[in-house]
Parts: C-alpha cells; sequence; structure tokens
C-alpha cells in the first residue's frame, strides 16, 4: 500500500512539474519579443539640465517590459545619462565564450530611449573563481588578463553605443576585492592591463576609473582606504595614463550639499577635495563623473534625512554643481528603482517604487531637469475657468 501510494505521489509530482513546463512555455511564447517591445522611433530625452543622470539595476530584472519601463521613467524624468552595471559573470559564464543576450537588451533599450550609458564592468564568473573564494569579486592580478579580455570584448561589442566604461568598483573597500587587503598597486594594475586592450577595440572608448567610495577609513584598515589617499596613492604609482575620467560617489548623508568640505568629513562636496588631487597631479583637464549620488529618507536609519529635505537637497545638489563645478559631466543618483523592494533602508533611496510608483522626489527632478514650473506638468487637467 506504502509503494502503491508512493507511485501514485510520484505520478502527480511528474504531472505537476509537466504542467508547470508547460504554463511556463505558453508564458515565454506569449512575451513579446524585443522588436514588439522597441519604440519604433528613437526618442529624445527633454531636458534642460544635461547633468542629470540615474544609476538603475537592469541587470536582474526578469521581464523585458521592467527594464523597458525603467528607461522610459529615465528618459521621462530628463535624466541624459544612465549609469549601469554590465556583470562580467553574466556575460562570460563559459571561458571565452560571450553571451550577450541580456547586455544587449538592455543597451538596445536604453539606446533607444536616447539615454547614454555609462556601463560599470566587474563581477567575476563562477569559472575565474575556481574555488578559491566564496565571493565573486576576489580578483587577484593572475586574473587581470582574463577581465581585460572582457572588457575589450564589451567594447568592441558596444562601439558607438557604449562608449563609457568604469572599471571595478570602489577599489578603496576590501569588501570590492573579496576581502582582500586594499592596495592601490592592485588596481593601477588593473587598469593598466585593461586600458590599451579597450582602447585598441574601440578607440572613441572613454575609461572611467575609480568610482571611489567615500570614506575615512585609514591606512591599515581592515575595511578600507579614504578616498582621498587612495587617489593620490593611485597617482604615485602612474594611473594618470590610464583613465580618462574620474569616477567619483558622493553621497550628502545627513548634511544640505552646501556644507563645507574637509578631509574628516563626508558629504556632498568631498568631490572637490579629489578635484583637488587631480590638479595637484597635472590632470586638472580631466573631467570627472559622480557616478553615485544622492540622500535617503527612511525614518530610521541614522545617516537619513526628512523626505522634503532629501528632495530640497537633492535640487539644490544640482544647482550647486551647476554654478561651481565645470569639471563635472554628470551628477548620476542612485537610484532610480530596485527590480524588488529589499525592506530596509535602501528602498529610502531610490526615485521610483519597485511597483513602478514615482515618488515625490521623481516628479520635483523632472519639474527641474525639463525646465517646468510646478504649474506645467503636462499630465494634469488645465484648470477650470472661473465661473
Amino acid at each position: 500500500m506504502f509503494e502503491q501510494r508512493t507511485r501514485v505521489d510520484s505520478r502527480r509530482q511528474r504531472a505537476g512539474a509537466l504542467a508547470g513546463m508547460l504554463a511556463l512555455a505558453l508564458l515565454l511564447l506569449a512575451r513579446k519579443p524585443v522588436t514588439d517591445l522597441l519604440p519604433a522611433e528613437r526618442q529624445t530625452v527633454d531636458t534642460v539640465k544635461p547633468q542629470v543622470c540615474v544609476h538603475t539595476l537592469l541587470e536582474n530584472e526578469v521581464e523585458e517590459a521592467s527594464i523597458l519601463r525603467s528607461l522610459e521613467l529615465a528618459r521621462e524624468m530628463g535624466a541624459s545619462a544612465i549609469v549601469q552595471f554590465f556583470p562580467w559573470a553574466y556575460v562570460e559564464r563559459e571561458r571565452g565564450r560571450y553571451d550577450w543576450g541580456l547586455t544587449d537588451r538592455i543597451a538596445r533599450h536604453a539606446e533607444r530611449q536616447g539615454l547614454r550609458i555609462i556601463a560599470r564592468l566587474g563581477l567575476m564568473p563562477d569559472w575565474a573563481r575556481d574555488g578559491k573564494t566564496e565571493t565573486l569579486n576576489h580578483l587577484t592580478e593572475d586574473l587581470f588578463p582574463a577581465f581585460a579580455d572582457y572588457a575589450a570584448a564589451f567594447a568592441k561589442h558596444y562601439a558607438g553605443v557604449v562608449d563609457h566604461l568604469i572599471i571595478w568598483n570602489e577599489p578603496n573597500l576590501s569588501f570590492e576585492w573579496g576581502y582582500q587587503p586594499v592596495d592601490a598597486a592592485r588596481y593601477v594594475g588593473l587598469l593598466k592591463a585593461s586600458y590599451a586592450r579597450i582602447k585598441a577595440a574601440n578607440p572613441q572608448a572613454v575609461i572611467l576609473a575609480g568610482a571611489l567610495a567615500p570614506t575615512l577609513e585609514p591606512r591599515g584598515s581592515a575595511m578600507g582606504l579614504s578616498d582621498l589617499e587612495f587617489l593620490q596613492d593611485m597617482y604615485d604609482l602612474g594611473a594618470g595614463s590610464y583613465f580618462d575620467v574620474l569616477a567619483i560617489h558622493s553621497y550628502g548623508f545627513r548634511e544640505p550639499p552646501e556644507a563645507e568640505p574637509g578631509r574628516d568629513r563626508l558629504n556632498f562636496r568631498r568631490g572637490e577635495l579629489l578635484r583637488e588631487i587631480m590638479r595637484a597631479n597635472g590632470d586638472g583637464h580631466k573631467p570627472a563623473t559622480i557616478t553615485e549620488s544622492g540622500w535617503n529618507d527612511h525614518p530610521r536609519w541614522a545617516q537619513a534625512v526628512r523626505p522634503p529635505q532629501r528632495t530640497a537637497y537633492t535640487l539644490r545638489a544640482f544647482e550647486f554643481a551647476g554654478r561651481n563645478w565645470d569639471w563635472l559631466e554628470n551628477l548620476c543618483l542612485w537610484a532610480l528603482r530596485f527590480p524588488a523592494d529589499v525592506h530596509s533602508y535602501p528602498d529610502n533611496s531610490t526615485l521610483v517604487s519597485a511597483d513602478f510608483l514615482e515618488k515625490p522626489i521623481y516628479f520635483a527632478l523632472q519639474d527641474y531637469a525639463r525646465g517646468w514650473a510646478r504649474s506645467e506638468r503636462p499630465w494634469l487637467p488645465p484648470p477650470k475657468a472661473k465661473a
């Protein structure tokens, strides 16, 4: 009897699995192909503030329609550019074999929306880890040529579509090296290995270095190293020859955007101190881009501000940068939206909820970027004539 019930249960399980697979197949067949989702004509970003830029996180989206809607929202807000991660681990799952399916989808939609893409490259594939570590960013010197192969292949594949490439992420934090000790020489070695390969693959490529994390960690810390000290170490090691633009992460935390910078404090204007280091090392002619910035308005996070402050500080940050930083190409906010809520304070850094509801800060930025007065929002009905 027991064996009979087991066989019946097994058949039911197989039937249920088959039904589930059939339902999934039908769902996939019902999806619109990419050509149907793309707009018939290339869209144009309507903006009077071209510095406005947002960080997107489309690499983990399941539905192509979600990628499209996210990029539509970026364009409709008036952002001229996006920062988007293109993980090495997603493209080269087998060494030497590149699958551009997901990345093509993102790049194609962004290009059709009229958005310039600043691509961040990183995250090791499983074959590169070779059992050495549980993390996906424990990059060692022997793997620099393999990363450079991917970076060059990416640059060639997207030449003319994605020409701005960030090499790695926050290299002054040990977490971003799989908890290896922070070492500027390692990062400069990665830049050097990648620079010539990328330029050979796409001579028009613009290589961004750094994406330095704002931190006050002292030398010898297990967590990282001050972005100011790390940048000077990079220059001492000759990094100036291997990048075209410096990428900066500069958050406001609890201070207003006009607050004075200082080596012992973290605020929005910390980028000015990095800029001084660039000038002191003969790189004053190079621009910089803030690839992550913004404020958070979570009610229970110690580094958050109130929602009205977040909106006001963000708009004032763009105004301050526009008036004072002629060296800044883009100011990119973290982040447009997450594919799913994380149910913690990071959710309060987004401009749009996971279910595509625009937050008040989104509309305020839209007014600013597109030059609209509050009374000129085109989605509102015209005021009724007075009797």
